[in-house]
């Protein structure tokens, strides 16, 4: 394995979209949500020591998730731990593991990429990531993985590629055009009969010194905390700096503060089997259905009459359904939520709603 490849693995998230499985105390990156064995950043953390050693792969996440870290990843040195003292969207996460990386090794390549994605053609995956780590290393590139897409989703963004990159040594990979951020229906459905449009991934690959170069020119404001922060990183001092300073960090996400901005920004056009299990409507397709299309969690869930749903229930309980066409019920430590799927993109407002009027303690 070549010893300038590091990985950072984004797992701060509350997953509120999947509540209420998902919760502030165990988000879902914690959780064995296809019932594999395996919490989905474990999984994650395994797809990753193909690329390269443990000691090179990092995990961001919220300090109150050190402990769930600790206890799911035994094999990650605590070291490789990167904590923030607030959430910040992705941006400031990722230049804090840049500059903190290319203090250990000036030369690093890093892949970013969520904790809770699926990936069922890891072979693939593997191969282009390498040779996205191969293309980053000229002309600082900034490389994004976009996935080829196979419906008008609204719940994702989206790449627009030139068709006639040129002067690229890889045909898969092409010079982006434009970023667009979850569009309507209408939109959606002409970004596909284009042809040029892929899902936005949210997994990055560049040189730290691209990254670190690309914060100094679009984002000053944050580059000046983390380039404050030289001579701290991984010392003793490092957490007592951060600690401060990272809620000085405004924030935003990669896409905006970064990859809109430059223009040295690649895809990779991708066919993964990759799905961002975002959503209940992303669980729903990446889980077996029986006859009626239903999609089940739990040995006791008992269906009359039912079409088209998600059904998450603890072990232990039974649960008898009828008479319900697309929907979600799920129900977990207390809640339980029953909801139209084609209405999930309300959760968010539920679960903002009982924050304000049940308490932080059903969320």
């Amino acid at each position: 394995m070549n010893k300038d490849n590091y990985v950072v693995i984004m797992a701060g998230g509350v997953g509120e979209r999947f509540w209420p499985m998902s919760r502030e105390s165990r988000p879902k990156q914690f959780i064995d949500i296809l019932g594999t064995g395996q919490t989905l950043i474990q999984q994650t953390f395994d797809r990753f020591k193909k690329v390269c050693s443990t000691d090179n792969i990092f995990i961001v996440t919220n300090k109150k998730y050190r402990g769930l870290v600790q206890d799911q990843l035994p094999e990650l040195p605590e070291k490789n731990l990167i904590c923030e003292p607030a959430r910040k969207n992705t941006a400031p996460c990722i230049a804090y593991a840049a500059y903190k990386i290319h203090d250990i090794n000036p030369k690093a390549r890093m892949v970013v990429a969520p904790s809770d994605h699926i990936i069922l053609k890891e072979d693939v995956f593997l191969d282009i990531i390498a040779a996205a780590l191969e293309a980053s290393t000229k002309e600082s590139r900034l490389i994004t993985l976009g996935i080829t897409p196979s419906r008008p989703d609204t719940g994702y963004g989206y790449i627009q590629f030139k068709e006639d990159s040129q002067f690229v040594d890889d045909e898969r990979m092409k010079k982006v055009k434009t970023f667009t951020e979850k569009p309507d229906k209408e939109l959606a459905v002409s970004f596909l009969e284009s042809g040029d449009f892929l899902w936005n991934s949210g997994i990055f690959v560049w040189s730290c010194e691209a990254i670190i170069g690309a914060f100094e020119q679009y984002q000053p404001e944050i580059s000046f905390v983390f380039r404050e922060a030289l001579g701290k990183y991984n010392t003793a001092e490092e957490q007592q700096y951060m600690d401060v300073a990272y809620t000085a960090c405004k924030s935003i996400s990669i896409d905006y503060a970064i990859m809109e901005k430059s223009d040295r920004v690649y895809v990779f056009i991708s066919d993964l089997g990759w799905s961002d299990l975002g959503t209940w409507g992303s669980l729903y397709d990446a889980r077996p259905k029986d006859k009626n299309d239903n999609a089940v969690v739990g040995k006791n869930a008992m269906l009359y009459d039912s079409t088209n749903c998600i059904i998450n229930i603890p072990e232990d309980k039974l649960v008898v359904i009828q008479g319900l066409d697309d929907y979600i019920v799920s129900e977990s430590d207390s809640a339980l939520l029953i909801c139209q799927r084609s209405q999930e993109q309300q959760i968010r407002k539920f679960v903002n709603d009982i924050r304000l009027k049940k308490g932080g303690g059903f969320v």
